[in-house]
């Protein structure tokens, strides 16, 4: 699975808006140079999450972006749903954007990226914001662990 980049920023935003819950709000322009984000792009991907009621927004000179939920309420599997589609590897497991393949009644890999579609959905769902934001960052070292790097594209 990859995510596209608008699935990215929406994800870094949302994140510093968790670290600033409840402390007010954050202006565009700060949430744009804070998270490396083109604010012209932020702004559309700021409107859409304003839509699915994930942030709020208030006008003038304090004003902002503030979580509209609490971040035990907002899922990971919602964010890339709502950006990117599906969290489905291939279209011929995608109970949303399905797409049907000759092979379907013979194929045996197929079987192996069903169940990576739903371990992947079992874990962005049950993934909140909140639950995320207190674990701990990424290691290099995790990242280029030998042990569990098994072939090239990982």
């Amino acid at each position: 699975m990859k995510i596209s980049m608008k699935t990215d920023y929406a994800l870094r935003v949302l994140f510093t808006l968790v670290e600033h819950y409840q402390r007010g709000p954050i202006p565009i322009r700060e949430l744009a140079r804070r998270n490396e984000v083109p604010k012209r792009f932020l702004e559309q991907i700021m409107l859409e999450m304003k839509s699915r009621g994930w942030v709020q927004s208030t006008m003038g000179k304090q004003g902002g972006y503030i979580l509209a939920k609490s971040p035990d309420k907002i899922t990971a599997g919602e964010v890339i749903r709502h950006f990117d589609g599906v969290l489905a590897p291939i279209g011929c497991v995608s109970v949303y954007h399905y797409e049907s393949c000759s092979q379907e009644p013979v194929c045996r890999f197929r079987r192996l990226f069903l169940d990576v579609r739903n371990h992947a959905a079992q874990l962005m769902d049950s993934a909140t914001l909140e639950s995320i934001y207190r674990g701990d960052p990424v290691r290099r070292d995790e990242v280029f662990n030998m042990e569990l790097i098994g072939g090239a594209g990982i």
